[in-house]
């Protein structure tokens, strides 16, 4: 199976937003292992330097065979987005893969105490910034094939944006609209040979927490305490699998969690 992954993946480029950790940063590895002898990874986010890290520990890890441009970019500014995939070089110019990864979370307040800030901040990220990279993204998909198109759109989103819970309505709102936004692209594309995939996984261990209760680790580790949660690596392994699939199978939409969980507030969790 991981050689008819390979092959279907070789000579793909795979843009990835949000890759300079977590989910983002496991998927860029998962591409590049699953497929090392040619493949072409875009990575962005606002860390370049971080980003620079990844590009060259990848190359070490695979081999020359993957080629890594780390891009810095703040997927909420359409403009600098526009930019971005318009001066993108040649080599790396036709997306075939996007990775709708970047998004974050601040905060567990409640209305009517949620901070203006982190309402702006959560929704430009997580629901303009998607739709963004996938406007500037789509038009090439849709030119190829004599315009019936070809490509993947991969949007990330989340059990939250499927099951609303207290202290998390900013948050949930956004990943509600990522998943209305991701059906609605879908029927949109239906005579195209675009696939949209969706992917909402439950609890994941990230840096998702620690920003959430703005650097408190404590608070964080809280949140996992008692529980076993899915790493990144295992929604990365998700994603390449569904890119991986035969051009007319498309894992639509997907739901992840751990043994531990059965929704957004039911978990067990082991007594420490």
């Amino acid at each position: 199976m991981s050689s008819a992954v390979s092959q279907r993946l070789a000579g793909k480029t795979i843009l990835i937003t949000g890759a300079s950790s977590g989910i983002g940063r496991s998927t860029a590895f998962e591409f590049a292992r699953t497929s090392p002898k040619d493949l072409k990874l875009v990575l962005t986010a606002r860390r370049i330097d971080t980003l620079k890290e990844i590009a060259a520990e990848i190359v070490k890890e695979v081999g020359e065979g993957v080629k890594v441009l780390p891009v810095q970019l703040d997927v909420s500014n359409a403009d600098e987005v526009r930019s971005f995939v318009g001066s993108l070089p040649a080599e790396f110019s036709e997306i075939d893969v996007l990775v709708n990864n970047a998004g974050l979370v601040k905060g567990v307040a409640q209305a009517p105490n949620i901070a203006e800030e982190d309402v702006s901040v959560m929704f430009a990220t997580n629901v303009t910034g998607l739709i963004n990279v996938t406007q500037a993204v789509l038009p090439s998909m849709l030119k190829r094939n004599n315009g019936e198109g070809a490509g993947d759109i991969i949007n990330i989103g989340s059990i939250a944006g499927r099951e609303p819970y207290v202290g998390g309505g900013i948050y949930c709102a956004t990943k509600a609209a990522v998943r209305s936004f991701t059906t609605s692209l879908r029927k949109e594309l239906i005579a195209k040979r675009i696939r949209v995939i969706g992917i909402d996984p439950g609890q994941v261990e990230t840096e998702f927490s620690v920003v959430r209760f703005g650097g408190d680790k404590a608070k964080a580790d809280a949140v996992y305490a008692g529980c076993d949660p899915l790493t990144p690596d295992d929604i990365a392994e998700a994603i390449v699998f569904a890119a991986g699939r035969r051009e007319n199978v498309v894992i639509a939409d997907t739901l992840i969690f751990p043994n531990h969980q059965a929704s957004a507030t039911i978990l067990h969790r082991k007594s420490t």
